[in-house]
């Protein structure tokens, strides 16, 4: 049963950031995805995480946000908890590739694949994060980003004992395939998906915004052992709420709390909102 909890203060010296999480096991969640998605040949380097940064670069992220965005990611690959966190893994060392997404066919790799082992990887990572020129583009779809995401692991050149995507974006998939069936297409693979919502902004009448996009990616974006959504609500949280989200996915564990069960199977948010929105304003 996927169960969801609430995180005050996950480490003393990270802000506190709130947090749901799916599919809890008890507070570590160790190499128990299936390796039906990985690079499993004889020369994969062997690491403790595959890491996916799926990262929305949609219109209705203002430049300010896209900074934002961008700058937490990069103060958390070079924070000093993350890399104890990476080097309390089994094999001290991950793989973290970082791609920007907007509509369907609009997905471009920022940095690919690169090992991160120690502080100099890790700077080296988020140099080639920072260099990258800012874009923007039209629509979100988020499912096709999970299928551009999906098929990075086949040929990554690691072997991890966790599959990660980590999807951030400020919208609802409102178009490109529906969102639901290509969510479990990538769980059933293995691969655990956490969010990211940024909801920053009111939704304004003429957006395709919604007011919860948090419980939208609860229910219709998240799933696999472990995983969770940290929402961010105010600016000056960013920062410490991506280095927080880091920490978790790499060492690879879950929140210790009390365990609330989800009221209803059924998701509290039709997961075709967007789609039903844009139908409902632009008739298509």
């Amino acid at each position: 049963m996927r169960v969801q909890t609430s995180l005050v203060s996950i480490f003393s010296a990270v802000a506190a950031a709130a947090f749901v999480v799916a599919g809890w096991n008890g507070g570590l969640a160790g190499p128990t995805l299936s390796p039906l998605i990985a690079d499993n040949r004889p020369n994969a380097i062997p690491v403790d995480t595959e890491l996916v940064l799926a990262v929305d670069v949609s219109y209705s992220m203002d430049p300010e946000e896209q900074a934002l965005q961008r700058e937490g990611y990069i103060a958390g690959l070079t924070s000093r908890e993350f890399i104890q966190a990476l080097k309390g893994g089994m094999h001290g060392k991950v793989a973290v590739t970082y791609f920007e997404w907007a509509g369907p066919g609009d997905q471009r790799i920022v940095m690919p694949w690169r090992l991160i082992d120690g502080p100099e990887a890790a700077d080296a990572a988020a140099n080639a994060i920072q260099r990258a020129p800012y874009r923007r583009a039209m629509y979100t779809s988020i499912a096709s980003a999970l299928q551009f995401a999906k098929p990075l692991f086949d040929a990554s050149g690691y072997h991890g004992l966790r599959r990660v995507i980590d999807v951030s974006g400020d919208g609802t998939n409102n178009s490109g395939p529906l969102l639901v069936p290509v969510r479990d297409d990538v769980l059933a693979a293995g691969i655990t998906i956490n969010g990211l919502p940024i909801m920053l902004k009111r939704p304004l009448p003429s957006s395709l915004d919604i007011e919860n996009l948090d419980i939208y990616y609860e229910d219709c974006v998240i799933g696999g052992p472990g995983a969770f959504v940290v929402p961010i609500r105010e600016r000056a949280q960013f920062k410490d709420a991506v280095r927080t989200k880091l920490v978790l996915e790499i060492a690879g564990r879950t929140p210790e709390q009390r365990v609330i069960p989800v009221q209803a199977r059924a998701p509290r948010i039709s997961c075709t909102i967007g789609e039903e929105m844009r139908r409902q304003r632009w008739g298509n």
